[in-house]
Order: structure tokens, then sequence, then C-alpha cells
């Protein structure tokens, strides 16, 4: 593998303990010169706790507000490449544990595929259960279908690759992988735009990918690695209404499809009016469906 300057982009808001627990898990990992903490202007004790942790291993950042996922990882990411030279970060959600194998995995990718921007392992979902593999960029109509719970159920063999796409292989090339826990190279993150930060949470894997894909960058996931993810650990910490985060998650798909699929006043009312009856659905089941990354 050529020689890289590996880093670990961890954004914190009010998440101390599960931030600390990760940390103390990839400290010793030899793969990673730096672990970079962004603390969201956090409203707890996390920046003092974190902030204690800081050493020649550790760098603790803190934003000027919490301005979301995207802006936390854009601003660890930026400062991952500009301040430590990193070429490559791995950004990684509180709520997630992996191995240095399946980084070590992840980075040989860029070796063999200098037009990979992002390198992801399958994701296996602690609290839902089952494996998270890529996922195809949609169109108006997939996106308004995958977002509800039964439509995205009744249309997967249209809304996913099939189960033989991935069949046999080490690795994929996919479209879409996964927020919880990817490999980018911080060259092309920073060429592309990185993530949206009008965008809070939420729909930040399906932006991530159309820059990449505009900037001529691809994606793969390698299908031999996988990580543990707690679905919504760190998410319902913050926001602990279903109703709240589902309501958020329907205004980030909307200014997605509005700047990035460039949907016409009809369709913004087809959505809006979609999304209504995904709400009522969710209430009546006593539900939320897990989010995508």
């Amino acid at each position: 593998m050529k020689l890289k300057n590996i880093n670990c982009v961890i954004v914190n808001y009010n998440d101390g303990d599960r931030v600390i627990k990760l940390i103390e898990q990839i400290r010793g990992y030899s793969c990673f010169d730096q672990i970079v903490v962004v603390d969201n202007a956090s409203t707890d004790d996390s920046w003092q706790r974190l902030k204690a942790l800081q050493d020649q291993k550790v760098a603790v950042i803190r934003g000027e507000k919490n301005g979301g996922y995207g802006y936390g990882n854009n601003l660890g990411v930026t400062y991952a490449a500009r301040v430590n030279n990193a070429t490559h970060a791995v950004i990684a959600n509180p709520d997630v544990e992996f191995s240095q194998k399946t980084v070590l995995s992840m980075a040989r990718m860029f070796d063999s595929h200098p037009d990979a921007g992002v390198v992801s392992a399958v994701m296996e979902d602690m609290e839902y259960g089952g494996l998270g593999y890529g996922w195809r960029l949609h169109g108006f109509t997939g996106e308004l279908l995958s977002m509800g719970p039964a439509s995205r159920r009744l249309f997967s063999r249209f809304l996913n690759y099939p189960t033989s796409y991935f069949q046999g292989k080490r690795a994929a090339w996919v479209d879409v992988v996964h927020g919880s826990m990817l490999m980018v190279d911080t060259g092309a993150f920073l060429e592309c735009g990185g993530y949206d930060e009008k965008i809070f949470l939420y729909q930040e894997e399906a932006v991530l990918a159309w820059r990449m894909r505009t900037s001529g960058f691809r994606t793969i996931l390698v299908l031999t690695e996988s990580y543990l993810h707690s679905h919504g650990a760190s998410i319902t910490k913050s926001l602990s209404s279903q109703t709240e985060r589902q309501k958020l998650r329907h205004d980030s798909a909307m200014y997605y499809m509005k700047h990035y699929l460039y949907i016409n006043p009809v369709q913004e009312l087809i959505a809006r009016l979609w999304f209504g009856v995904i709400l009522l659905e969710i209430r009546a089941a006593g539900i939320l469906l897990p989010r995508k990354g």
C-alpha cells in the first residue's frame, strides 16, 4: 500500500460518552496519524471532557455553532487536510465500531482505483439488524419511493442493486454508501465541495455522492469488510421525537430535490403531499424507519 496520511474525523454534539469510547477504541490504531474531534458547540460538558484527551494523537477543535453533520465533518476534513496534511480521512459517527484491518482494506482501494473519491465497508446495523450495502442515486420518483415505509419495500428491486450485483465480488462500484463510516480522499472531498452545510442532517450521503460523481470521482464498497453501527444512537440523543426527526428528514429531502434534482413547482407539491402521507403512515404504525447512513 502506498504511503498515506490517514486521519479519523469524529463530530460531537452533546455526545461525549460515545465519542470518548470511540477514541479509546481507535487511539492505538497505527493506521491513523491523527484523530480529529470536532465539537459542534455542545451545550453540555463535552467540550471540556474531550479537550482533556488532546495529545499528539488526538486533536480537538470547536465549531462556532451546531451547524449539523455536514458543517462538522467539513470542518474536520478541512483541518485534517490543511493542518495535518492528511491524504485520506475516515469520517465516523460516534456510534460505530470498526477494526484497523477494515481501515487498511478501505485504504488499499485507493491505490488500485485512482478515480475513487469515497470507499466504505458493509454496515452491520446493531439496532434494526441486517446489512447495509450501497444504493443507487435516484431521480425524483425514486427518491419519493425510497422514503415511504411501504413503498421502499414494495419497490426495493427497482431502488436497490440486486443481490446478484454483489455476489462473488470483493468490492463493487456503487453510487451511494451509508454515511456512518466511510473514507474519503481529502483532495477529492475538498475539490467537490464536501457536504452541503445548508442540510443540517439526513440526505448527506446523496449530496456527497452527487458532488463526487459530478467532479469525476467514484464510490467503492468493500464487501469483505464490515463495521458495526448502533443505528441512530447519537441522533436520538439530540432529537428524541420521532416526528421531529421525520420532519427534518423531509426538509432535507426537499432541499436535495430542489437543489440537486431541480424539481419544478408541481413536483414540489407532489412531494409535500407524499411527505404528509408518510407522516400519517408512521404515526399509525408507531414506528420510524432507520435512516440511511
